[in-house]
């Protein structure tokens, strides 16, 4: 299986990227979500067959990234569970 992980943030896809196993695993800095449908559709085109995202993206983030693909491939995104939830604001700086 060959697979991808999207992480959202201050990233450049062209040049934040980097993978293992000959390519079959791959993460990528995305900068938005655009940068992040497009290379979802790049990916599609390679024969990615599955892409997970970072928890940053949610349901809607899923749901495009979905809609970008023509839920053709999984898409999957992290969460956490909720009594974690003060942990995951502290981490990210959300107070």
């Amino acid at each position: 299986m060959r697979f991808a992980f999207l992480i959202l943030g201050d990233f450049n896809s062209a040049t934040d990227n980097a993978s293992i196993h000959n390519g079959d695993a791959q993460i990528i800095g995305v900068s938005n979500m655009q940068d992040a449908c497009i290379v979802a559709e790049k990916l599609l085109k390679q024969g990615i067959d599955c892409i997970e995202l970072c928890g940053a993206f949610g349901q809607i983030g899923a749901k495009k990234i979905i809609e970008a693909t023509n839920n053709k491939i999984p898409i999957g995104f992290v969460t956490h569970l909720p009594e974690q939830e003060e942990i995951y604001k502290i981490a990210f700086g959300k107070k």
